[in-house]
This record gives structure tokens, sequence and C-alpha cells, in this order.
């Protein structure tokens, strides 16, 4: 599982996983797992809105009530952090999803 934070081959955890920003590489370049069958599906976006939900939100109505900005200002803040968290951790929950799939011999 380690090897999915760092966006590697669920196999031997040195191959890179991903061709693009999102795309997963159709066979490891190292080791030669096929990763053409690996759908991680929606499974990252619901981890990521589950997990950026329950923390961003809250602290952006903290924001809110706590100091005196203008209402734009929290909603604002909020979504600038939810963009860029979510930019910043989509390829590994991604790499994460498929990292399951592979140890759990689920593929398609």
């Amino acid at each position: 599982m380690s090897a999915a934070l760092g966006c590697k081959c669920p196999r031997c955890g040195r191959g890179a996983l991903f061709k693009g920003f999102l795309t997963v590489a159709d066979r490891c370049s190292v080791c030669g797992l096929d990763l053409s069958e690996v759908d991680s599906g929606d499974g990252p976006a619901v981890f990521l809105i589950f997990i950026l939900g329950f923390t961003v939100v809250p602290l952006t109505l903290w924001l809110g009530f706590a100091f005196d900005l203008p209402d734009w200002a929290p909603v604002a803040i909020g979504a600038t952090l939810l963009v860029v968290l979510t930019a910043l951790l989509i390829r590994p929950a991604k790499a994460y999803v498929v990292a399951l799939q592979y140890r759990h011999r689920r593929t398609g």
C-alpha cells in the first residue's frame, strides 16, 4: 500500500502507475504487470468527497463565525482549499484504489 502513496506499481513498487495526470499506464515498465484492466471508477472521488468534505466544510464554517469576514471570504477560502487539495490528492487516491484492486485480485 505504500507504493500507492508514491503512485508506483502495486506489485513491484518501482514502475510508474500513471502515464498522464490520471491515466493509468497499460503496463508497468519495470515488472510488466498488466494494468489495462484496472478500473478505479468513482472510488477515488468518493474518498476525497468524504475526507475533504468533513474537514474543509467545518473549517469554512468556523472561519465564517470566528472572524469578522465578508460573507464571500470563507466560501472563497473553502472553495480554493477544496480545489487545491483535490488536485493534490486525486492521484494518490486513485493509486490507492488500484493497489486495493491488485491486492484483492479484482480487475475490470
